[in-house]
């Protein structure tokens, strides 16, 4: 074998030249099965500098003398430097691509030499000294090699939601928020000829109670304000809630919302009070499942499962427990959906160390709403659609009870029915006594006798609501009724719960008169309304303009639950109401509204409520 033979041959058993891809994609591997570097950053790290290094090397490896510190070099101490690299890992790269780049510019030199040799022996094509023998790459090749490597990379990126390019992560994708803000400003107007001794019966029930007997206490219980206007109260109301997609049939929600005491019908907040900070509370919390298509069970605290209007309870009420809601649409017929609501809803608990200075403790008395609610909704055609809903509410447990006898005078620890006086009320409902005081033997006429009030009536409602969408003149019209008929309501049965001699405390005549015959109340309830125009204005331009009329009489439902403006909440309450919307902007939106009141029995009550505000949702 000549010499030239012998320098090839010696050549071709040289390791090949440097090619970044492999030596990059190799080191990952031996630095992950070391236990090094095993995240996907780091992975996708790897890939990255190879493919850089590609074009690098080419460019290197076509010059006639590498230079002292390669482009690989280079990059890894930036690297280093810039703190993407770990400093021991970096230092472990940048030894190993010094000698691998030592390598390759020796197995070139000596390739060179070998292939000038040969061509002067063999008559070939005469290389000069130094001249570099480089091994083509096609500009197509090391494309495919690139975007293999950026597929593989972004793919893996992608699942782990870290690097996605414009792209947020997938769990963000399944959180929403959303919110409302509104700032009014209202003014009441009570006539001058208005009863001035309306009690204030949720305060008479805080405490220790109200000690009617006269001879040991001579003070007024808390009286309402019926004759004194209210001008430009600002007041304002902020909701924000989170609200997640947990899976395809599970939701869960979170809300705060503002307002100025526990009330569960109304989150506004008056503004003032020397500019202190406003309240905030815990609104809503509940989680929701769908087992099936047309089946939503929902628990926790949530917003009114069922279809009703105001008139029983208030836009602002969100109810405790449990409901199954389930709208489904016909396969006979797509334009009739049938709907329903079965609801569990705790209203009270009574205390568990009640009385809570005796041994003796009071049994469980819970109170509760039963609600069920059956309807149906009927796309008629394009300008017309009705839907109709007819539901039952027990409330259960909530009447007044009288006390057995209690001898408050010689220490004992409140008296057995307590526990029946509502956690909350606004004003209409007839009352009742709950104590059964006993007398001191000693001084009967100096004995106080503290009192607390409970409702006389018991409740369970049929509620017949029904909505009419029609298109008049280019425009929507709505027109709403709602019906409300208290089945347990019973004069006679209110009467005779009442039990001792004087225990109905309201819901007289105004002619002053106590007995059973003086008794004024009702069962019955109902509401007509007509909106012209957007229902819920949303887009710039918007409008609508409503007008309508209510009646309720005093036990016709509980006076704890209802719009807490007209009439400033309750029952034994009638009138009319007037109003309209106008969207300024999007999603923004100015409310005017009217209210005129009076009562429906008893003394002389008429009130007057102007509402002029602004709301903006998000």
């Amino acid at each position: 074998m000549t010499e030239a033979a012998t320098a090839a041959a010696r050549a071709e058993a040289l390791p090949l030249p440097f090619n970044p891809v492999n030596e990059a994609m190799n080191h990952l591997t031996n630095t992950q099965s070391r236990g090094g570097m095993p995240t996907l950053r780091k992975c996708a790290l790897a890939a990255a500098v190879a493919s850089v290094l590609v074009f690098a090397a080419g460019s290197a490896a076509a010059q006639t003398a590498a230079p002292a510190e390669t482009a690989m070099v280079k990059l890894i101490r930036g690297l280093i430097q810039s703190g993407t690299l770990a400093k021991d890992v970096g230092e472990a790269l940048l030894a190993q691509a010094q000698t691998e780049a030592m390598a390759a510019q020796q197995a070139q030199r000596m390739a060179a030499t070998a292939t000038a040799a040969s061509a002067s022996t063999a008559g070939g094509v005469r290389l000069e000294a130094g001249d570099v023998r480089v091994p083509y790459i096609s500009q197509t090749v090391r494309d495919q090699i690139r975007d293999e490597v950026k597929a593989q990379v972004m793919a893996q990126a992608k699942d782990e939601g870290w690097a996605a390019p414009n792209e947020t992560p997938e769990w963000s994708k399944r959180i929403r928020v959303e919110g409302d803000v509104r700032v009014r400003n209202e003014s009441r107007s009570y006539a001058g000829n208005n009863s001035n001794i309306e009690i204030n019966w949720p305060e008479l029930n805080r405490g220790s109670g109200y000690d009617v007997n006269p001879n040991t206490n001579l003070a007024l219980p808390s009286i309402l304000n019926t004759r004194q206007d209210r001008r430009n109260l600002f007041r304002a109301r902020a909701r924000l809630g989170v609200y997640a997609d947990i899976s395809e049939n599970t939701k869960a929600g979170v809300r705060l919302a503002s307002g100025s005491d526990e009330s569960p019908v109304s989150t506004t907040q008056t503004l003032g009070g020397g500019l202190s900070k406003k309240s905030v509370w815990l609104d809503q919390m509940w989680i929701s499942h769908k087992p099936v298509d047309w089946l939503t069970v929902t628990g926790g605290r949530f917003g009114n499962p069922f279809m009703s209007t105001d008139l029983v309870y208030s836009n602002d009420l969100n109810f405790d427990g449990i409901a199954a809601q389930f709208e489904k649409k016909l396969a006979s017929n797509k334009d009739l959906t049938l709907f329903g609501t079965l609801g569990l809803i705790p209203l009270e608990y009574s205390s568990d160390n009640s009385p809570s200075r005796s041994q003796d403790k009071a049994k469980s008395e819970n109170k509760w709403l039963l609600g069920a609610q059956f309807g149906a909704d009927w796309k008629i055609d394009e300008d017309n659609r009705v839907r109709g809903a007819l539901a039952y509410y027990n409330f259960r447990n909530i009447s007044g009870q009288v006390s057995q006898p209690c001898a408050l005078y010689a220490g004992a620890d409140g008296c057995s029915t307590d526990w029946s006086r509502p956690a909350f009320m606004q004003k209409g409902n007839t009352l009742m006594l709950l104590r059964d005081i006993s007398l001191d033997p000693l001084n009967p006429a100096g004995t106080p006798q503290p009192q607390y009030v409970g409702l006389a009536s018991k409740f369970r409602l049929i509620d017949l609501n029904l909505r009419w969408d029609t298109a008049v003149a280019g425009n929507n019209l709505r027109l709403d009724a709602n019906f409300v008929r208290n089945t347990a309501y019973d004069a006679n049965d209110i009467w005779n719960r009442a039990g001792i001699r004087g225990a109905i405390v309201n819901n007289f005549g105004a002619t002053g008169g106590t007995s059973k015959s003086d008794f004024k109340s009702g069962g019955n309830a109902y509401m007509l309304q007509a909106t012209y125009g957007k229902p819920a204005p949303a887009a710039r331009g918007d409008w609508n303009v409503l007008a309508g009329y209510k009646r309720i009489e005093p036990d016709a439902m509980p006076d704890g639950y209802n719009d807490s403006t007209f009439h400033g909440g309750g029952t034994n309450a009638r009138g009319y109401f007037l109003g309209g919307s106008y969207a300024i902007d999007k999603n923004m939106w100015f409310t005017g509204r009217w209210i005129s009141t009076k009562e429906v029995y008893g003394p002389p009550l008429s009130i007057d409520t102007l509402q002029l505000e602004f709301n903006a949702r998000f």
